[in-house]
């Protein structure tokens, strides 16, 4: 036989529980309703000049700047995000690309230097990440001209 205090713990336990999956519902809703930022009048930013110094390598890396171009939605189209070390794409207002797209994760993936390439990784998002529409399984080479989809969101890398 169970006594009455423990079946009064287990469903005061449930009852938690209960309460602690309604909040999460409640607050998974309120981060997808919650408005976004206007973006100003003419939406594009220019990409910041980088100077060039005279010594050999510090010339070569400071020609390997690249920077993303929004191609898709049109509404946004030609906005830049120059890329510099590492860089974050997500929904989430810490990440150096920020997108505004149901689709995309918070932290969706990151464009990092390898080698002296630019390398795309998808970090476990729920719809993946594309490269010439080719799915991103693992860390992969991204070099000018390629495509980059998350969700509806396109950029090209130049």
């Amino acid at each position: 036989m169970v006594s009455d205090q423990l079946l009064l713990v287990l469903k005061l336990c449930l009852l938690a529980l209960l309460y602690l999956f309604f909040f999460r519902v409640v607050r998974a809703v309120w981060a997808e309703l919650r408005p976004t930022p206007q973006i100003p009048a003419g939406g594009v930013t220019t990409p910041v000049a980088v100077p060039m110094r005279k010594r050999g390598k510090d010339v070569k890396n400071a020609a390997q700047t690249r920077q993303l171009l929004l191609r898709e939605p049109a509404e946004l189209a030609g906005k830049t995000w120059p890329l510099d070390g590492e860089v974050s794409i997500g929904r989430a207002a810490g990440c150096q690309v920020t997108i505004d797209d149901t689709y995309a994760s918070q932290i969706h993936a990151r464009l990092f230097t390898r080698d002296n390439q630019w390398q795309i990784e998808d970090l476990g998002s729920t719809n993946g990440t594309w490269l010439n529409r080719h799915k991103v399984s693992g860390p992969m080479v991204i070099k000018p001209g390629d495509v980059v989809q998350i969700g509806n969101t396109v950029m090209e890398m130049q």
